[in-house]
């Protein structure tokens, strides 16, 4: 009897162990494909600060509030240089895990890296719009917009781009609701992290007036 008890409890903890440990590789591979699907995303804003300049988006226009409609930070050249340089590095994601074959990575589309880098800036861009109307400077502190409007903007327009073109099987790869809930709540725990990141790096080699 009491060998069938420690026989039960050892089973008992090995499911455990083997439970937690799986829960822990899901984790672990949930913000390996959320920092991988989103490198489109994240590449484009600090891209944009590296080769900005000249033209502003809104020419210099004021809204009707007599504030400018995006201000200075958001030029043609910034926009257009920042999509640019997205799109080129999810290109090369694609290109990796095609030669490489690393089937355990997500696979990117032409749809999503397109939609994901375009998003990221349309995002920013619409954050400034609104700072704007509330009568905030550039360069002023919005915490939860500030880290969080490149992840709206990206992943809304994927889904977007992905209902219009019917390629919703793209979230197939991810095999499971549970996963794909891990993947999305890792985006939105290291976004913030590297966004402040990359904004510290670009104010040290002087791309920004202020680390934030």
């Amino acid at each position: 009897m009491h060998t069938n008890l420690d026989t039960y409890q050892t089973q008992i903890v090995f499911y455990v162990l083997g439970m937690t440990a799986e829960i822990l590789v899901s984790i672990g591979m949930a913000f390996l494909w959320a920092f991988w699907i989103m490198i489109p995303a994240y590449i484009p804003n600090p891209a944009a600060a590296l080769v900005g300049g000249g033209t502003p988006i809104d020419f210099g226009k004021c809204a009707k509030d007599g504030h400018r409609i995006f201000g200075d930070g958001k030029t043609w050249r910034g926009l257009i240089g920042g999509i640019f340089i997205g799109i080129i590095f999810g290109a090369a994601q694609m290109y990796l895990v095609s030669y490489f074959h690393w089937d355990f990575l997500p696979q990117h589309t032409w749809v999503t890296v397109i939609s994901l880098a375009t998003g990221a800036l349309l995002g920013d861009v619409a954050k400034s719009y609104f700072k704007r109307r509330l009568g905030k400077d550039r360069g002023a502190k919005w915490p939860l917009a500030d880290m969080y409007d490149m992840v709206i903007g990206s992943l809304l327009l994927l889904v977007i781009a992905l209902a219009v073109t019917g390629g919703f099987g793209w979230f197939d790869q991810f095999g499971t609701l549970f996963f794909g809930v891990l993947v999305f709540i890792a985006i939105m725990i290291i976004s913030p992290v590297l966004h402040r990141g990359a904004n510290i790096i670009g104010y040290i080699l002087g791309l920004k007036d202020r680390p934030w």
